[in-house]
């Protein structure tokens, strides 16, 4: 089997035509420079050099493999450079997977602090809900996905987990509701209000908590889309419930939050693969992503 130092020794050997010139410029011994050669040509099966006076010549074996040895090396050595350059955070990618209010609030602080440290890392984002931000990075379309859940569960026991934050509901009622001016609303006193639901995880979740404080919601909208659930508020079309994080990245003119009990909570993460955690860009992002959080 060919080896890469052997075919740097024979390179160096043709260049300089002798095992003590190719051993000074390899910074070895000539007794070194002349075992690796023998155990390249038991490897190749053939002679590659003969001795011609002072002079090592090649055979004609040994000079296509010379030829080979060129392209060989210089493609072995952008390699290493270039994993050198990724491990060093001087390139490399991470590619985003965010919910659409993570995408507005998490995401620019830690992609801004990454790009100022590590220029030379391209970061790019795409918008996804879980469990499909999920499923994302499972099929290695991404290396982190930021996600959330309100219970834990042993769907992402085959992950890593970061936890950033815990993301407190709040509820959205129009301005000149009874209860725009309230410090605090119970749950169960909107019993009677038309519902607006956000994404099939949210909606979902919205349903099992007023269930449990004794009523089933009378959804009349359902979006994914945060500033249409604060249109449809502001425009006294029913109430909602939504994360903080939400209610920080849209303006929420002719509406008003309150505070809901009992407290329903979301923990945000971030998601990666055991394996990609290891690698430098994606670990300084997800570094990135808890220092946008704790801010």
């Amino acid at each position: 089997m060919l080896e890469a130092r052997h075919l740097r020794v024979l390179r160096a050997v043709s260049t300089t035509g002798s095992f003590s010139a190719a051993a000074r410029e390899l910074g070895c011994t000539q007794p070194a420079v002349s075992q690796q050669m023998k155990a390249l040509e038991q490897s190749a099966g053939t002679p590659l050099l003969v001795r011609a006076g002072r002079e090592m010549r090649l055979t004609e074996a040994g000079q296509a493999l010379v030829r080979h040895a060129v392209g060989i090396l210089a493609g072995l050595t952008a390699a290493e450079e270039e994993v050198a350059a990724l491990a060093g955070l001087r390139a490399g990618r991470v590619r985003l997977v965010s919910f659409p209010s993570g995408s507005s609030t998490l995401v620019p602080t830690a992609v801004a602090a990454m790009r100022a440290d590590h220029p030379g890392t391209r970061v790019s984002l795409v918008e996804a809900e879980p469990p499909r931000s999920v499923d994302m990075l499972r099929a290695g379309d991404c290396e982190i996905a930021l996600a959330f859940r309100y219970e834990p569960s042993p769907e992402w026991d085959d992950l890593v987990v970061r936890p950033l934050l815990t993301d407190r509901l709040v509820g959205l009622v129009p301005e000149g509701h009874a209860f725009a001016d309230a410090e605090e609303v119970g749950i169960a006193t909107l019993a009677e209000e038309p519902w607006i639901a956000g994404c099939p995880r949210c909606r979902g979740h919205l349903v099992a908590v007023c269930e449990e404080a004794g009523f089933t919601p009378r959804i009349d909208f359902a979006t994914d889309d945060y500033p249409a659930v604060v249109g449809l508020v502001s425009a006294g079309l029913g109430v909602a419930v939504l994360p903080e994080l939400a209610v920080e990245s849209v303006r929420t003119k002719g509406a008003r939050a309150v505070r809901v009990t009992p407290a329903v909570r979301r923990e945000v993460v971030a998601l990666t693969l055991p394996d990609l955690e290891q690698v430098p860009a994606v670990g300084a992002m997800l570094d990135r992503l808890e220092a946008a959080a704790r801010r």
